[in-house]
């Protein structure tokens, strides 16, 4: 393995390093940047806690016209119309339950009766219940576990075959039907057959893209809150699948197009969220930073396709309870702090053309 340039910016040397850790044998080699670690907490703390009136009236403002757009597309008479209001739909629906992220990792004291307003009035109702989440994502930022087989939610995507990514892809439009099959079916009939009950929790109750993963059953103090998110999305699945019988197939299947289309909107927004160049072995703190990405302004796309803070996802792996109304300013000061060419800025990146290029380039060096 060759020896960084000193004479490069030290995060472009960081950047080398990374790349050459996977070429070579595998194994970590980024010390941790205690200086970028210290500057992001001490520069941050006046703007650590969550915001009651930021969150409700964003989750409420963007799930209100998400569902004002879907009862449009399902009632306009032509396609072009059902189509931008689908467009517009997908979008603020997208939004809306993006927060999922923010709820697995704020305090549960923090914003009183938010979890709960949310399941109700998105996570339920898009067939994503909380606890899909919630007990999963914290193992994807333990500090031995990030990019390891046992992270549920992480792929080494640079280092597969070129069919990887678009396959990637393509089988988010499989999500809306197959959580639909889950509550609806499977989840009833796991209440009668308990082998299919452990099977379904174990392989089909978490957002997670790792095949291997097997999720444990839930902590004590979980298992009641979760008890009653499946018991809903089975119930309202139920509705979903009888309802062609009293108003047509139309609702239905618009609604679902518009919730594949979120799906892969999602799937898009998580192959840029890393670099996905890690080959299963523990790795630092830092490393970590650098196989995450922000991508930060002056470009404005990236808060469509990245929205709830996660155009900053990088920051967010260094300071993972940070609110999401919190990363922009604190981007601003870590890197104002640091400057160009430091550890930090190794993990900015100008877009999301340019991360799949990288990511495709990668595959095809892959053996």
């Amino acid at each position: 393995m060759n020896a960084p340039d000193m004479t490069q910016p030290a995060g472009q040397q960081a950047r080398q390093t990374l790349q050459s850790s996977q070429e070579g044998a595998g194994r970590p080699v980024i010390a941790d940047d205690m200086a970028m670690m210290r500057a992001a907490r001490d520069l941050t703390k006046d703007i650590a806690e969550a915001n009651p009136r930021i969150y409700w009236p964003d989750m409420l403002i963007s799930a209100g016209l998400g569902y004002a757009a879907l009862a449009g597309a399902i009632l306009a008479d032509g396609a072009a119309m059902t189509v931008a209001l689908g467009l517009v739909a997908a979008l603020a629906l997208y939004r809306a339950l993006l927060f999922i992220h923010e709820l697995s990792h704020i305090h549960r004291n923090a914003l009183p009766g938010f979890r709960t307003a949310w399941n109700l009035l998105v996570g339920i109702p898009m067939l994503t219940p909380s606890f899909m989440y919630e007990g999963v994502h914290t193992i994807h930022h333990a500090r031995t576990r990030y990019g390891t087989a046992e992270d549920p939610e992480y792929l080494p995507l640079a280092l597969m075959k070129p069919w990887s990514l678009p396959l990637f892809i393509l089988i988010s439009l499989l999500a809306p039907p197959a959580l639909l099959i889950r509550s609806a079916i499977l989840t009833p009939l796991g209440v009668i057959i308990p082998p299919l009950r452990t099977l379904v929790w174990q392989r089909f109750s978490a957002l997670a893209i790792n095949p291997d993963f097997r999720r444990r059953p839930p902590e004590e103090d979980l298992r009641r809150r979760f008890f009653w998110q499946e018991v809903g999305a089975s119930l309202w699945s139920i509705v979903l699948l009888a309802s062609p019988m009293f108003v047509g197939w139309r609702p239905l299947l618009v609604a679902l197009a518009v919730f594949s289309l979120t799906a892969v909107l999602n799937q898009l927004r998580t192959l840029v969220a890393h670099l996905w160049e890690n080959d299963g072995e523990p790795m630092t703190v830092t490393a970590q930073f650098l196989d995450s990405v922000n991508v930060p302004p002056p470009g404005w796309i990236a808060e469509v396709w990245a929205p709830v803070g996660l155009r900053y996802h990088a920051l967010h792996h260094l300071m993972p309870s940070m609110p999401y109304h919190s990363l922009a300013e604190a981007h601003r000061r870590i890197k104002g702090k640091l400057g160009a060419g430091s550890t930090y800025d190794g993990a900015n990146h100008p877009g999301m053309i340019p991360l799949v290029a990288r990511i495709a380039r990668s595959t095809m060096r892959a053996r």
